[in-house]
């Protein structure tokens, strides 16, 4: 495959790109083929890419365990249903995060999810890992092997923030988002990739994140019941055809995801929006800040912001109100501000005749 020219294209080439974009009201275009669903929805066509994201031990990479053995045998795995053309029918798996180990460990489940033999390779499925590789040098070999791959279909790329120096540069995840655009345009494969979530919400992690919900056909997520963690629960973020219903698996006695049969899942309003930042003014009454207060000052006046930290967290733990640092930060900003405490040097002083 030719590497990305990062020069300006000449009037001719720049004339010639402009020719093969042109849709004409005459013209008959091909549609996408279909090659991944969840049930009777198409989460994969040719031509295009999704992903998968979640949190850390969400076991995201069990989910594509499966998808990748549907698209081994062309059938049914879990939930994901896979239908590759004759000759469409090549997988390469792309590992950026672990060794060769825990790769060896992916494959051998990967073939038993598909009910094949242990002990020979398939000939259709390729398996690269390259942890041990820089950032450019994993996305060139990638490249390479997407282009001399015969009869490819699909890439599995476990995980994308490996292509990357810098998650939150716009131009580096530009730059890779263009690449899986090309690669699948030029090449008609199907992509599924793999990213964290942000820890704080449920935002796919940096710019490569954004970039991702902005261009993917569908964004899956995969994430622990909140009542069992030994449940993982897979939901349709964003998806052009119809949202599938979700469903969840468990790992069963042999290592294997397994579909949690009845599984009902929880009602949640559409891109289920993070909690409200902790506001000591909207959340904790008058009366509760004077008792923690008061508790925190009994001994007199404290000295030090990191002794005055440690001090409100006692103070408002007593009420029933746990403060970690961040917290106790917020909250010490709000007491000064507020003039309910008062700093004088480096001496923090209660103001009991403070004015809510």
């Amino acid at each position: 495959m030719e590497k990305t020219n990062c020069n300006i294209p000449t009037p001719e080439e720049l004339k010639a790109y402009i020719d093969e974009s042109v849709i004409s009201v005459t013209g008959t275009y091909e549609q996408s083929a279909s090659v991944l669903m969840v049930d009777d929805s198409v989460i994969g066509t040719l031509g295009n890419f999704s992903a998968s994201i979640g949190k850390a031990k969400s076991k995201k990479t069990f989910n594509v365990s499966a998808i990748t053995a549907a698209a081994l045998i062309n059938g049914t795995v879990l939930h994901y249903r896979a239908c590759f053309p004759e000759n469409k029918k090549k997988i390469l798996y792309i590992d950026t995060e672990q060794g060769k180990n825990h790769c060896k460990k992916v494959l051998d489940r990967i073939l038993r999810l598909a009910g094949l033999p242990e002990n020979s390779d398939a000939d259709n499925l390729k398996m690269l890992a390259l942890r041990k590789y820089s950032p450019e040098v994993r996305l060139a070999i990638t490249e390479q092997a997407i282009g001399m791959i015969p009869d490819l279909g699909l890439v599995i790329i476990d995980g994308i923030r490996d292509f990357v120096y810098d998650i939150n540069s716009p131009g580096e995840s530009t730059d890779v988002i263009s690449k899986l655009m090309r690669w699948t345009d030029d090449r008609q494969i199907h992509i599924h990739t793999i990213l964290h979530q942000n820890k704080n919400d449920e935002h796919a992690r940096g710019h490569v994140g954004t970039e991702l919900n902005n261009k993917a056909e569908t964004i899956m997520q995969i994430e622990a019941d909140k009542d069992d963690k030994s449940i993982s629960v897979v939901e349709a973020l964003h998806i052009r055809d119809r949202e599938f219903e979700s469903f969840a698996f468990r790992i069963n006695d042999e290592c294997l995801p397994e579909t949690v049969e009845f599984y009902q899942p929880q009602k949640r309003q559409a891109g289920r929006p993070s909690k409200e930042p902790f506001d000591p003014y909207k959340e904790i009454p008058e009366d509760m800040h004077r008792s923690a207060l008061n508790a925190a000052f009994e001994s007199g006046n404290i000295n030090g912001y990191d002794n005055f930290l440690e001090r409100l967290k006692e103070g408002y733990g007593r009420q029933g109100i746990k403060l970690g640092h961040n917290k106790a930060v917020k909250m010490a900003t709000f007491l000064n501000n507020k003039r309910m405490v008062v700093k004088e040097d480096k001496e923090y002083r209660f103001n009991r005749d403070f004015h809510y």
